[in-house]
Formats: structure tokens, C-alpha cells, sequence
């Protein structure tokens, strides 16, 4: 059972608060940026508890009133607000649990195809236009960023971004492997085939938190952008690829007109690769950012997405799951984030009363 402490959120407020009125708050800029925006965050959830709070004192009154007197569409109201609070405050609660070193920030996703060449890159592009959905649903902006086409059909890897407040914090436990079983529209037998594709999930790192990468380190390409359909294609090379030399990590930009934009959003995709191999290397870190490496394969899988013989999604972390595979694919992906924000709320609390 997840609880929401309104006490406990007034106070860490409040002692933010009194952080901005000492004398030297302002002159460090980067931690007073990093200050108001937790209060943001905080006033924007205690101000939701009190609306929250006010319709449910106006429901009760209205329940009394209906006591003396009955009145059928006063009871359909009744019902009709109490189904809407509900949902409100299990919106609230899901995002108590997102308080994360950078669960507020933006997201940079990267899908890659499993083996299998034409199904795997078909099933890699569902699950580029299944997270689309998601973010257009629920009010974030997508951004594409770096687009490799498939040979056929497909992608062959896609990396984007997912912006607006929270994005990284819901979509983190979206990181890993993802199974389709379906009977394959490239087979003329048409026999039943299983794909993977890996999905990345990275915060997209603020300017307030400092990564210092020497500039000798870098290998910074241009090239000419290509897109999907003839998207993006350009005359110049505008397009950037920059390599990171010491640990091999490569990032490509091609979404905006300008290398030097480019050039810009290509550091900071590296900058996050690069905070998160160095708190990979902080062992209590690990399992926070980047979860288990996994290779994109049988076995490895956090969900399955089946079409044929039966229609079935299931997360094999939490065993939620649902039938209707269609809508999943269209975007519904709240309920299987939702229960996976709860599982590992669950789990630290397992293991802080074990230990």
C-alpha cells in the first residue's frame, strides 16, 4: 500500500522555503535553480492534495444532503466525482513514488533490434510508434533525434526524446528487453515467430549537474541527415555523430537544421551516457539508472507482447498484465508503469525490513 504523507511533503517545503531566505542562497546559481525547482515540484503536489481534499469534503456534504433528501442525479453525481477523485489521487500517489535523483527530468530513449533482420526492425518501429502514443496521451512532446531505417521494413535503431515533467521517472522501468510473439506478415508460411528489441532509457541531463568530458577524448563526425520516408534529409552535413574514445559510447544527432544544434543535443545524449556509466561504476547506483545489462535474447526478457495463439501483454517483473495487446501497442501503457513504480516501492521496503 503506497501513502501519500501531505505532513511530511509541508515540511521538506518548508524547509526549502527557508533555504531561499538565507543571504547567500543566491549567489551559487546552480544550486539555487536546483532549490526552486524541488519547491515547484512540492507546491505543485501540495496544491493538488488540498483540490483533492476540498472535492472530497464537497462529496460528503453532498452524501449527507442526498440522505435527506434522495435524488437520483444527485446520486449519478455523486458517483460520477467519486469515480473522477479516485483517479486523482491515484495519479497523486504514483508520482510520491517518483522522487529520484532525476525522475523529474526529461528522457532520452534509444530502441535497438534484436537478431532477426526485416521482423526484428518491423517490431522495433511498433514499439518507436507504441511510445509515441504514450507520450502524445499523455501530454509530453517527442522529439526524434537519430533515425536509422531499416532495410525493408522497420528501424534499425531509433534514439528520441521524451519531454515534460516526470517523463523519466515513468518511463525508467520501461528499460530492457521486449519479446513479440505474432504470426510474421514477412513469412509466406505464415508461421508464428518471436523478435526482441532493447529499449534504453536515460535522463536527459540538466544544466546543473556537471559532467566533465575532456574535449581530446571526442571524435566528432558530420555527415548528411537521412530519415524515415525521405524525413530529415538535407543538403549539408548537418547531421553530427560524436564518439567518446575512452569508453567507445557513440551518440548521433540529425533532427535539427544546424550542426551546431546538433552538435549540442549530441553532447548532451553523451553527457547522459556518460553520468550514468559513471554511477554504474558506484555499486549502489547501479540498479537505480541502468538496471541489469541484458543481451536481447530469449530469456532476457521484462515483457512479452503476444498476438498469436492468444493476445497478451505481460511484464514478467510484476506479472501484470492485460489482453488487449492492440491497445497497449496504441499507447495504454499506465498500468503496467504504474505497478512497476509500485513493485520497486514494494521491493526497497522488503529489503530496508530485512536488513
Amino acid at each position: 500500500m503506497i501513502h501519500f504523507d501531505i505532513t511530511k511533503l509541508k515540511q521538506q517545503l518548508q524547509e526549502l522555503e527557508s533555504q531561499t531566505m538565507k543571504s547567500d542562497f543566491w549567489n551559487d546559481t546552480i544550486n539555487s535553480s536546483k532549490v526552486l525547482k524541488q519547491i515547484n515540484n512540492l507546491k505543485n503536489k501540495v496544491e493538488t492534495f488540498k483540490k483533492i481534499d476540498t472535492q472530497i469534503n464537497n462529496c460528503l456534504e453532498m452524501t449527507e444532503l442526498l440522505k435527506l433528501e434522495p435524488e437520483e442525479e444527485m446520486a449519478k453525481e455523486i458517483l460520477k466525482s467519486t469515480s473522477i477523485l479516485e483517479k486523482q489521487m491515484e495519479k497523486l500517489e504514483i508520482t510520491t513514488l517518483l522522487s529520484g535523483k532525476y525522475d523529474h527530468n526529461n528522457a532520452i530513449l534509444t530502441i535497438h533490434p534484436g537478431a532477426g533482420g526485416t521482423e526484428a526492425q518491423d517490431w522495433a518501429q511498433m514499439l518507436y510508434r507504441m511510445y509515441t502514443r504514450w507520450a502524445n496521451a499523455n501530454g509530453y512532446e517527442i522529439k526524434e533525434l537519430d533515425y536509422l531505417e531499416g532495410e525493408e521494413a522497420g528501424l534499425k535503431s531509433v534514439t528520441f526524446s521524451v519531454n515534460g515533467e516526470y517523463a523519466y521517472g515513468y518511463l525508467k522501468g520501461e528499460m530492457g528487453v521486449h519479446r513479440l510473439v505474432r504470426i510474421s506478415p514477412f513469412d509466406a508460411g505464415g508461421r508464428r515467430h518471436t523478435s526482441f528489441a532493447s529499449i534504453e532509457v536515460l535522463p536527459e541531463i540538466t544544466e546543473d549537474i556537471e559532467v566533465d568530458i575532456n574535449p581530446d577524448d571526442l571524435r566528432i563526425d558530420t555527415y548528411r541527415a537521412s530519415g524515415a520516408g525521405g524525413q530529415h534529409i538535407n543538403k549539408t552535413s548537418s547531421a553530427v555523430r560524436i564518439t567518446h574514445i575512452p569508453t567507445n559510447i557513440v551518440v548521433a544527432c540529425q533532427s535539427e537544421r544546424s550542426q551546431i544544434q546538433n552538435k549540442e543535443t549530441a553532447m548532451k545524449m553523451l553527457k547522459s551516457k556518460l553520468l550514468n556509466l559513471k554511477e554504474k561504476e558506484q555499486k549502489e547506483t547501479i540498479d537505480e539508472l541502468k538496471g541489469i545489462q541484458m543481451d536481447i535474447a530469449w530469456g532476457s526478457q521484462i515483457r512479452s507482447y503476444v498476438f498469436c495463439p492468444y493476445t497478451l501483454v505481460k511484464d514478467h517483473r510484476t506479472n501484470y498484465e492485460v489482453g488487449n495487446v492492440q491497445a497497449v501497442m496504441d499507447g495504454d501503457l499506465n498500468g503496467f508503469i504504474d505497478q512497476y513504480l509500485k513493485f520497486t516501492l514494494e521491493k526497497e521496503s522488503s529489503q530496508k525490513t530485512v536488513s
